[in-house]
């Protein structure tokens, strides 16, 4: 049953042991005291699940669950179902909030009448230092723009289930664009989403990250637009040069 004003964070976790434990700090620290955080821990080798479990021993909003590794949209779907706030979020295990990311989204939520809001947010290397420019979040999309790119930067949503209920990622996507279907899903629901121009989380960029691969990843963007979305091969084309080009500008110091 859907508990009004509790939020649900998910946090799908594998092989996260160096960066855990100051995600999970994060969302302690956060002034909405009116969270649960569900952590999956994806088939993890390392010792994330028993860092996990510490947290969890000590504060009975964290919970953690196992399971074979699946990949981020299995998992995230794992936390999801077992989910009973209100308000979800999704947050991975070397993410962080600053401490009012939840009292701030959740205001700016009910000032907009939205079921979905972002913010802003800076970026972070492996040592938790700041990097790059801060990305900048436009103050509103619609479909129209989300089928372009995404705007909404994972960390950063809030999604309100309490007009339609949950909503759960594509699992067949192999946790490739799979966020970026999920948040496609959400704004269809009403036509738009509402940023936050407030800088209130931190993502975190690794030498081995997928995001900074654009060059990898241009053939699968392709192929999410005209198979998934069902553009013309035109327009997927032109979406996927317009999404290289801002993946380019977001890398520009």
């Amino acid at each position: 049953m859907m508990q009004s004003g509790l939020v649900s964070i998910i946090t799908p976790c594998y092989n996260g042991e160096k960066y855990i434990s100051e995600t999970i700090e994060s969302v302690i620290a956060q002034t909405y005291p009116n969270w649960e955080m569900i952590i999956i821990d994806d088939g993890s080798k390392d010792n994330s699940l028993k860092i996990a479990m510490e947290y969890a021993q000590k504060d009975n909003r964290i919970s953690v669950f196992q399971q074979p590794n699946g990949g981020s949209a299995s998992a995230r779907n794992n936390g999801i179902r077992r989910s009973n706030g209100q308000y979800i979020a999704l947050l991975d295990a070397d993410d962080l909030w600053l401490p009012d990311f939840l009292e701030n989204q959740i205001s700016f939520m009910i000032e907009k009448n939205a079921i979905c809001v972002y913010c802003s947010y800076n970026r972070i290397d492996e040592n938790s230092k700041d990097i790059l420019r801060p990305i900048k979040c436009k103050t509103e999309v619609t479909i129209k723009d989300m089928m372009i790119t995404n705007r909404i930067g994972c960390l950063s949503g809030l999604y309100d289930s309490k007009r339609h209920g949950k909503i759960y990622l594509h699992e067949e996507l192999k946790s490739i664009r799979d966020d970026y279907a999920y948040w496609i899903d959400i704004v269809k629901l009403e036509g738009k989403a509402y940023g936050n121009p407030k800088i209130m989380a931190k993502y975190r960029i690794l030498p081995n990250s997928t995001t900074g691969k654009k060059g990898k990843l241009i053939k699968k963007q392709y192929f999410f637009y005209r198979k998934y979305l069902n553009l013309s091969i035109f327009r997927s084309i032109i979406n996927t040069v317009l999404w290289g080009w801002y993946g380019i500008i977001k890398f520009i110091k």
